[in-house]
C-alpha cells in the first residue's frame, strides 16, 4: 500500500525542519512505501528552498510550488492530483495536525473504513478562535445538505476511490472537508487535542477563515437562500399588520397615529433585511459567476520530486 501526505504550506520555514523529523521518523516506523507532497502556495520566505534541501537528503520528500498564494484549499486540491498513493492523507504544515497521530488514523482506515478524520476535542488556541470554529462548526452542521463531523478539519486519511472522487469536483470556490463528505462511502472520525502552534503565526487571517466559512455554508445549503424568502414573507405580513392597525385607528378609533419614531424604524428595519437578502442572494450569484469563468483554481510554478503533472 502507497501512501500520498498531502501538506499545504505556506511560509513555515521556522516550521519544516522538525516536520520532517517527526513525519519522517513515522513513516520510518509505518514501514511502507510513501510519498510526502508540500505544496507552497506562494510563500514569500525560504520554505521553497527548505523543501528543496529535504529532498535531497530523504527522496520521499517532495512538492509543488504555485505561481501565487491561491489559497489553502486551492493547495490542497493541487497536492491531491498530485498523489499517487492507495491512501492519501491530508494534513496542515504547522505541526498543530500531530504526524505521531497518522499511525492511529491508518490503523482505523484498514479496519474497512474510507475515510478517517481527525475531530478536534480541544483546541489550544486564543478564546476568539475556538469561539469562531465552534460557531462555525455549529451553523454549518445545521445548514448543510451534507451530514458533516463537527470539529473535523483538513487533517484525515481516504481511500483512493474517495480522493479520485473529490479530485473530479471540479468547483471554483472550494472546501475540501465539505467535498470530502460529500463523497460519501464509510467515513468516521477519531478524536485529538490539537496542539498549539510549533512556531511562528497563524497564517489564516479573519478574512480568510471568513471566506472559507462562507464556502463552507454556501456550496453546501440553499437553506440561506430559503430564509431570505422566509423573511420577505414574514415582513410582509407585519407589514400587513400594521396597516390595518393603521387603518383601524384612523377611520375606526379615530385615535392620533404618532409617526416619525415608528416610521424611521420601519424603513431602518426593512432596508437592513433587504440588504441582508441582496447580499445572501450576492454570494450565490458570485459563486456561479466563478463556475461560469471556469478558471483552474491552481497554477504550478515549479515541481521537486513526483511524477510529471499535466497542469504544467
Amino acid at each position: 500500500m502507497r501512501l500520498s501526505v498531502v501538506i499545504p504550506i505556506l511560509n513555515e520555514e521556522e516550521v519544516l525542519p522538525a516536520l520532517h523529523e517527526r513525519l519522517a521518523a513515522v513513516l520510518d516506523e509505518l514501514g511502507q512505501e510513501a510519498e510526502v507532497i508540500f505544496v507552497d502556495d506562494g510563500s514569500t520566505d525560504r520554505s521553497w528552498e527548505i523543501v528543496g534541501e529535504i529532498h535531497e537528503r530523504d527522496a520521499r520528500f517532495g512538492g509543488l510550488s504555485l505561481s501565487r498564494n491561491f489559497g489553502h484549499q486551492a493547495a490542497i486540491t493541487a497536492g491531491l492530483e498530485a498523489a499517487t498513493g492507495d491512501v492519501v492523507a491530508l494534513m496542515d504544515g504547522d505541526l498543530q495536525d500531530p504526524p505521531e497521530f497518522l499511525p492511529e488514523l491508518l490503523a482505523k482506515l484498514e479496519q474497512g473504513y474510507d475515510v478517517v478524520q481527525a475531530v478536534k476535542a480541544k483546541r489550544r488556541e486564543p478564546f476568539w478562535r475556538r469561539w469562531a470554529f465552534g460557531l462555525f462548526y455549529a451553523v454549518q452542521t445545521r445548514l448543510s445538505n451534507v451530514p458533516m463531523q463537527p470539529g473535523a478539519g483538513t487533517f484525515s486519511v481516504m481511500t483512493r476511490r474517495v480522493a479520485d472522487v473529490v479530485r473530479r469536483m471540479q468547483e471554483s470556490n472550494r472546501y475540501v472537508s465539505g467535498l470530502r463528505a460529500y463523497a460519501g462511502f464509510k467515513q468516521t472520525g477519531i478524536e485529538f487535542d490539537r496542539p498549539e502552534r510549533f512556531a511562528g503565526v497563524p497564517r489564516q487571517t479573519f478574512g480568510k477563515l471568513l471566506k472559507l466559512a462562507l464556502d463552507g455554508i454556501f456550496s453546501f445549503s440553499h437553506l440561506p437562500a430559503k430564509i431570505a424568502t422566509w423573511l420577505g414573507f414574514l415582513f410582509a405580513l407585519l407589514a400587513m399588520g400594521v396597516t390595518i392597525q393603521v387603518l383601524v385607528k384612523k377611520w375606526i378609533t379615530h385615535e392620533a397615529i404618532l409617526g416619525w419614531a415608528s416610521t424611521m424604524t420601519a424603513i431602518l428595519v426593512l432596508g437592513a433585511v433587504q440588504l441582508i437578502c441582496i447580499g445572501i442572494l450576492g454570494e450565490y450569484i458570485a459563486r456561479i459567476y466563478d463556475e461560469v469563468r471556469r478558471r483552474p483554481p491552481y497554477v504550478v510554478r515549479e515541481r521537486i520530486g513526483g511524477r510529471p503533472a499535466a497542469e504544467e
